[in-house]
């Protein structure tokens, strides 16, 4: 029990009270943030659904029994979310991401991914630095949408509420962990070493996977990859943050639990601005970062 002695949001920001803003609304569809421990109780729900019933992770006693995914993170995360308010009560959470920004963190018990990956070299005064004063990180994670919701449209509502967070809060960067399905690293070892020759962290961000967890990803020389097979071979969710100019991590983590193979994420958001700022009304508040620009290039894929 004491693990989840915290689930209940103690943290007292805007984001998680009745006040919320409503960042985008289309018909019967709404993106916004949770506005109370209720509804935070329905993104669990909906992640448990996804991730232990359909994708088959392992869930623990607690679990079970709530038929939620419960994390001690959630205590402190803003949590954005897609309503469907056509849907019953306790079901009309459709969507979700769920957000840990950088003061938060530092507040408590750092980032998720922090128990995978050295996020060291983005603490780093020389990363702070290019990052901009009063500018911050932001951790994603937990991403996952109904079944019946797979499309470009809510996909596209749930970028847009991240957008509006972005500019709120100063992001610089965002980050978090993508997933193959899977815990054998070498079903798609053509795809992860096409990862780490094309879109490698630069060296003075060098995230790395946590010794004892590394599972090297370059396995392939470039000139052995075929490159259409290997990005047909990514998931849908990489193949989305490559399109917005992510960087991936040095190194991949099998996480037993959701029965996946993890690889880090990190997304300039000024890259972002670039692409689709006009799409996103992401404005253009960001400055260049010569960090981000001497890493390797994020094409689309």
């Amino acid at each position: 029990m004491k693990k989840y002695a915290l689930i209940r949001p103690r943290v007292a920001a805007a984001q998680t009270l009745a006040g919320a803003p409503s960042y985008v609304r289309q018909g019967s569809l709404e993106v916004r943030l949770a506005r109370s421990f209720k509804e935070i109780k329905w993104a669990q729900k909906l992640r448990y659904k996804i991730f232990y019933e359909e994708m088959h992770a392992k869930p623990d006693w607690r679990m079970r029994m709530t038929k939620r995914d419960i994390d001690p993170y959630d205590a402190v995360c803003d949590h954005l979310l897609v309503i469907d308010h056509d849907r019953k009560k306790g079901k009309r959470v459709v969507g979700t991401y769920r957000l840990l920004r950088q003061e938060v963190a530092d507040a408590h018990n750092g980032f998720y991914s922090g128990g995978e990956f050295d996020l060291t070299p983005m603490n780093s005064k020389g990363f702070r630095a290019q990052m901009g004063e009063g500018r911050q990180l932001l951790e994603l994670g937990r991403s996952c949408v109904h079944k019946d919701y797979r499309a470009n449209s809510t996909i596209n509502m749930l970028w847009k509420g991240i957008s509006e967070y972005l500019k709120e809060h100063n992001i610089a960067y965002m980050f978090g962990c993508a997933s193959f399905e899977g815990t054998d690293p070498a079903e798609f070892k053509e795809a992860l070493a096409y990862l780490y020759h094309n879109h490698l962290v630069a060296d003075d961000f060098h995230v790395r996977a946590l010794d004892g967890q590394y599972v090297e990803m370059n396995t392939m020389a470039a000139d052995e990859i075929d490159t259409r097979r290997a990005r047909r071979a990514l998931p849908p969710l990489i193949k989305g943050y490559l399109r917005i100019g992510c960087f991936i991590g040095d190194g991949a983590v099998v996480d037993k639990q959701f029965g996946t193979t993890d690889v880090f994420i990190l997304l300039p958001v000024e890259r972002i601005a670039s692409r689709y700022s006009k799409h996103f009304d992401m404005g253009t508040g960001t400055q260049a970062n010569d960090s981000a620009d001497a890493g390797r290039e994020a094409s689309a894929v």
